[in-house]
């Protein structure tokens, strides 16, 4: 890897690729330091230390994509999870509504059409969500248990709220442009790569806190042990990523006037993680949901100590349970949308192709379907024991919970994303740099 990113910046226009992409994940990580306009910053930065300490955020996830910009309560406070979630509705609408299906199907035009609905659906769903980061802000609820969380907004007046929710709503607009732009003209896919610095940004402060906290040597014992473990994790989250099982398919020759087509052989890759990790998100936005509904309400009935003493902690028995089978049941439907076996098999069919063994048509989509739903189970449990091991296994390091610094969804967003950016520089550089047969 080291030796692909030396050679890249020995190629000249690879070398301004790299450093437009830097450009702009440094005004990035700048925008995600500057505060919203109404917010008292001295009142938040009390805050942010003790939920810090505490660890009791229940607005983990959403901060941890936001490179820490949310409790910060920053014109980048809700950072790239709107495009995120807009961008899963609309590929699950894809596969509803004949529309957006008919769109997808139209090639480049179709794709810039439901990418400009993506757009759309993200503002507004900014709006949505920073309508509720400044309530939440407003009434103390963001830091649960601060005693200045209800004088983080000092200015309760209807302009000051206005302006907070628009400039957070133009922070994120801002966020999908500057993706936008590494995509068009720096390396990798810009979205992917500004949440792989949104991630990576917070493992500094995460691993020094366990440091501090660590009781063995002054705390190296168990930062070493921490950092251990993130190697294993991640080699063994390489390993699993890169695991395929390869469908072959025969093309039979066929005589178009006095040439001959196909007679090739190539393969269908399907991915042991199919889904990527988009079950892991499903799961932990859904577990957030009780816990936020018992946070807003009132009084002290049964049902929310209930749901504070079992969902709140990322530690708890039925948490853990509940996470897994949420897991595992998310892994499962998001591949049966994604990938269509029948789909797959007509286009085999236009084309001549077929799997050796099985014929073509409604054969081959059935044992796609058999393939897949077998390779899918080790793939659904390697998802969920990803992201409740670092929660198991150190428990003992700082009170290590779902969001850890080398928690499930951290490590597989940041190994996926390298892959990816890795594999493209070493496809852009074998472009420049082949020399074909002639010599």
């Amino acid at each position: 890897m080291l030796t692909a990113f030396a050679r890249a910046f020995k190629t000249p226009d690879l070398r301004k690729k790299l450093l437009f992409t830097l450009a702009i994940i440094v005004l990035y990580r700048l925008g995600s330091h500057i505060p919203v306009p109404g917010v008292n910053y001295q009142n938040v930065q009390i805050c942010v230390d003790a939920a810090q300490k505490g660890n009791n955020s229940l607005f983990g996830l959403v901060n941890m994509f936001s490179g820490g910009a949310l409790l910060q309560i920053t014109i980048f406070a809700l950072g790239i999870m709107p495009y995120i979630t807009a961008s899963i509705i609309l590929q699950l609408l894809t596969v509803v509504i004949p529309r957006l299906e008919a769109l997808k199907k139209e090639g480049s035009a179709g794709t810039a059409k439901i990418t400009q609905y993506t757009r759309y659906l993200t503002v507004a769903l900014a709006v949505l969500q920073g309508t509720g980061l400044v309530a939440t802000a407003r009434s103390g609820a963001l830091f649960s248990g601060c005693q200045v969380a209800d004088q983080i907004v000092p200015n309760r007046s209807i302009f000051t709220t206005i302006v907070m929710v628009v400039t957070m709503t133009a922070g994120t607009a801002a966020v999908m442009w500057l993706g936008e732009l590494i995509t068009d003209r720096g390396i990798g896919n810009g979205m992917s790569i500004l949440m792989f610095i949104s991630i990576a940004a917070g493992f500094p402060g995460a691993l020094w806190a366990i440091k501090e906290s660590g009781k063995l040597a002054k705390g190296w014992i168990e930062f070493s042990t921490v950092i251990l473990i993130g190697f294993v994790m991640v080699a063994l989250v390489v390993f699993v990523e890169q695991a395929q099982r390869r469908i072959p398919v025969q093309y039979a020759k066929r005589m178009i006037g006095r040439r001959s087509y196909g007679g090739t052989s190539t393969y269908i890759p399907l991915k042991v993680n199919q889904a990527g990790v988009i079950p892991v998100i499903f799961a932990s936005s859904l577990l957030y949901i009780p816990a936020l509904i018992a946070q807003f309400s009132s009084g002290t009935s049964g049902w929310k100590t209930w749901i504070e003493q079992h969902f709140v902690k990322g530690d708890h028995p039925y948490y853990i349970a509940t996470y897994f089978l949420l897991i595992v049941f998310f892994a499962f439907f998001y591949v049966a949308i994604s990938f269509n076996p029948e789909e797959v098999a007509d286009n085999m069919k236009k084309y001549g192709g077929f799997i050796p063994g099985i014929r073509a048509g409604r054969p081959t989509a059935e044992y796609l379907s058999y393939v897949l739903n077998r390779i899918t189970w080790p793939g659904s449990l390697y998802l969920g024991l990803i992201a409740l091991v670092p929660t198991m296994a150190l428990a003992g390091f700082g009170g290590a919970n779902q969001n850890f610094p080398f928690g499930g969804t951290s490590i597989l967003i940041i190994v996926g994303v390298g892959l990816e950016t890795v594999k493209q520089i070493e496809s852009q550089l074998q472009q420049r740099n082949y020399e074909g047969f002639l010599r």
